[in-house]
């Protein structure tokens, strides 16, 4: 009994002295640090407005409160990412994958680290593996394209452009980047048919009109050429 009663003044010291840290939050600390989500969601908070350290405090606590969670390793992970520790940043997220090997956030993390590293192939795989969990994470796509760009391979890219789009059919970053693919691939009407849609839902888009007028100069050319060995006395 008597350990049991010293564990419950630990347990309020320890409550306490979160409280102490947590003073000047935007949330004033009524109870709400032993809910995991909320202390989850204050750390999401912090990290985005910058505050590293306040985020985390509750990214540290979050994973006391709930051990099997991969959320808070998450956010380290992101944290240090962005901290450019990459060791550091690799770590928390291995741990979030052990805790949820399903877990696109923290496989997206491990590839945003190897490209930063440099590792492209490392990279483009791990963006793979997000992706075939969920083909709508936005930062797996942007970084599959980015790689793919530096090894010069778009097969799988183009997949899974295509099939953000079928989902998200309304956004013209993504409409236009797979019509410059499908122009680099040589898929010169579909280029066209996604640029025409581009234009018609933004007239004013000057990449994709410029592209436009590319494939078309492309065209005549290639027809003057084609003429010209028809005729090659004409």
């Amino acid at each position: 009994m008597e350990s049991f009663e010293r564990r419950k003044t630990d347990d309020h010291l320890a409550e306490d002295a979160w409280s102490d840290s947590l003073r000047g939050t935007i949330i004033p600390d009524k109870g709400w640090t032993q809910h995991y989500d909320l202390v989850k969601e204050m750390g999401d908070c912090h990290a985005s407005m910058g505050d590293y350290p306040r985020a985390r405090q509750c990214y540290d606590r979050a994973a006391e409160l709930a051990p099997d969670e991969a959320g808070p390793y998450v956010g380290l992970g992101v944290i240090h990412l962005q901290s450019g520790e990459l060791d550091e940043a690799e770590t928390a997220f291995r741990v979030a994958c052990r805790l949820d090997p399903k877990s696109s956030k923290a496989l997206c993390g491990l590839a945003m680290a190897a490209q930063r590293r440099g590792q492209d192939q490392r990279a483009f795989d791990g963006y793979l593996k997000t992706l075939e969990i969920d083909s709508d994470e936005m930062t797996a796509l942007l970084g599959l394209f980015q790689v793919s760009c530096r090894m010069g391979s778009f097969g799988q890219i183009i997949r899974y452009l295509e099939l953000y789009l079928e989902m998200h059919p309304g956004d013209l970053s993504v409409m236009f980047s797979l019509a410059a693919l499908y122009r680099r691939d040589g898929r010169l009407q579909r280029s066209r048919e996604l640029l025409e849609r581009i234009m018609l839902l933004d007239p004013g888009h000057a990449e994709a009109q410029n592209l436009l007028e590319e494939i078309d100069h492309s065209r005549v050319e290639s027809i003057d050429r084609r003429t010209t060995c028809l005729n090659p006395m004409g």
